[in-house]
């Protein structure tokens, strides 16, 4: 699944273009290295996002293309 809408799937972020803004601009990295909107995101990747005053550690533990408001959260874990 491409890393913009995995971050829009996950709830991440909410918009896709703006998910893909966010990668275009580098404040994207998987692991540790910029990533592009169009990366293919698997199980095991760690995803930090700089969002200005919001920074973002998780580690991708479940790729899905659709999933409910209550379930995204499981798709992946918060790492310290």
């Amino acid at each position: 699944m491409r890393l913009d809408k995995y971050l829009k799937v996950s709830r991440l972020i909410k918009r896709r273009t703006v998910a893909n803004e966010a990668c275009d601009a580098g404040k994207v990295l998987v692991n540790g290295k910029p990533a592009r909107a169009s990366y293919d995101v698997k199980i095991d990747d760690v995803i930090h996002l700089d969002l200005g005053v919001r920074q973002l550690q998780v580690q991708v533990v479940a790729v899905q293309e659709t999933v409910g408001k209550n379930d995204a959260s499981m798709l992946y874990k918060i790492v310290p």
